[in-house]
């Protein structure tokens, strides 16, 4: 079951007493956040549940999995997202 940005704001506002109006815009502006400072090459860090950083790929060679030829992939950028120690901790108990 995925937990939609409905269910998230509503869950957010329930847990912290706030209305809903305001959970909103601050999800709004923490995923605005987010999205700035990997574009600018910062890393994004909630220490134990999960980190956000851009990351450099290097050229490479790969195969085209429908014909099988090689072709060359270029050097370019993405995001890596990594889990933290309590986020991996609650993966593992998951019934």
């Amino acid at each position: 079951m995925a937990l939609s940005r409905n269910d998230l704001v509503a869950e957010l506002a329930n847990k912290t007493g706030s209305t809903k109006k305001d959970v909103d815009e601050f999800v709004t502006a923490f995923a605005e956040l987010v999205i700035d400072s990997v574009a600018k090459g910062e890393k994004i860090s909630i220490p134990g549940v999960l980190s956000v950083e851009l990351v450099e790929r290097a050229a490479r060679t790969g195969r085209n999995p429908a014909t099988g030829e090689t072709i060359d992939i270029p050097a370019g950028k993405g995001v890596k997202v990594s889990a933290g120690s309590r986020l991996k901790a609650a993966a593992k108990s998951a019934k």
